[in-house]
């Protein structure tokens, strides 16, 4: 089994060996710029982590697949962050903020395309299952972002509804994360099925304290504006349930700060103070704990040994229990 630093240490060496070219400036630097405030390379760790439960031959076959899944990753942020006219990612400017949308825009397509580089770069044998994962993958990511904003216009969005958006948006990312590197160790449909339902649902439950975050969490520690959702009236779990279980005159009220865009911090601290009266991060909190069960159970049903399991609960546990 491969240490979780060694194999995060192996993603940022190549990260850094892409050879991205230097001119022109204003499509390249971007992309450097986002790789540089990159996170915690979850997404490319998952990859690893996947190929190493299944004992592959040589983690090297699986770091092409991380790379795409890392550069894929920063391509849906630089498009989602124009999308939802967000200020900071990471805790920095955006990329349209730093530069503006149409380099954001191009510059972003340009990491997409990075992205099936390296995927050209997988193990033959393995390529047409990989190619399909993706795909459907980087589709179902598009239709969940278009979910997300057909919910802005809709007054009425249910928890199923809200739930198959994230799942679509954010969730199948880490499954196809896993699926792939499970799938180049050579692991059976079955069990790179389990490895797939183990990382969606660990995605549904981290966007729902992604959901808490936004509301409850410390900007300076969560890399984002405070409220960014409640300004850009998106239809997270708590709103949605704020919704469902608000009496008439509370619901008026909620609609009309909805609409309200002269007040942002107002519009941030009473709404907030709705979902404080609705005891609504409760229910988002069983809501979450309900998914990470789901998440075990498929974890468990893999036919491997126990202790090689260990460093994907570990890891999921961070991600759970995180401020950040």
């Amino acid at each position: 089994m491969y240490d979780t630093g060694a194999l995060q240490q192996r993603i940022t060496e190549r990260l850094s060996e892409l050879g991205i070219p230097q001119l022109p400036g204003n499509l390249y630097d971007p992309i450097r710029y986002m790789l540089q405030i990159g996170g915690k390379r979850i997404r490319p760790l998952l990859t690893l982590m996947a190929a190493d439960l299944f004992s592959v031959a040589d983690i090297e076959e699986a770091v092409p697949a991380a790379l795409a899944i890392e550069l894929f990753h920063n391509f849906s942020l630089v498009h989602d962050d124009i999308m939802d006219n967000a200020p900071l990612r990471r805790g920095h400017q955006t990329v349209h903020e730093k530069w503006n949308p149409n380099i954001a825009i191009l510059s972003g397509d340009n990491l997409l395309i990075m992205a099936y580089g390296q995927l050209a770069n997988c193990p033959a044998d393995n390529l047409p299952a990989i190619l399909k994962t993706f795909n459907t993958m980087a589709a179902e990511v598009c239709e969940g972002q278009q979910l997300d904003m057909d919910f802005e216009r809709t007054n009425i969005v249910s928890i199923d509804e809200y739930l198959n958006m994230i799942r679509l948006k954010t969730s199948v990312l880490l499954g196809a994360a896993l699926k792939m590197g499970a799938l180049i160790a050579g692991a059976d449909q079955t069990d790179a099925q389990s490895i797939y339902s183990f990382g969606v649902d660990v995605g549904i439950a981290f966007q729902l304290q992604d959901d808490i975050l936004d509301v409850y969490g410390d900007p300076e520690q969560f890399g984002k504006q405070r409220g960014g959702d409640i300004l850009a009236n998106k239809k997270t779990y708590l709103l949605v349930k704020a919704m469902e279980m608000a009496d008439v005159a509370t619901r008026t009220e909620l609609r009309a700060w909805l609409a309200d865009t002269d007040h942002p911090t107002d519009k941030i601290d009473r709404i907030t103070a709705i979902y404080n009266n609705l005891g609504v991060r409760s229910e988002v909190e069983s809501a979450k704990q309900l998914h990470v069960e789901r998440a075990y159970t498929a974890l468990d049903a893999i036919p491997v040994e126990s202790n090689r399991k260990t460093p994907l609960r570990q890891l999921a546990q961070t991600l759970l229990n995180r401020r950040q």
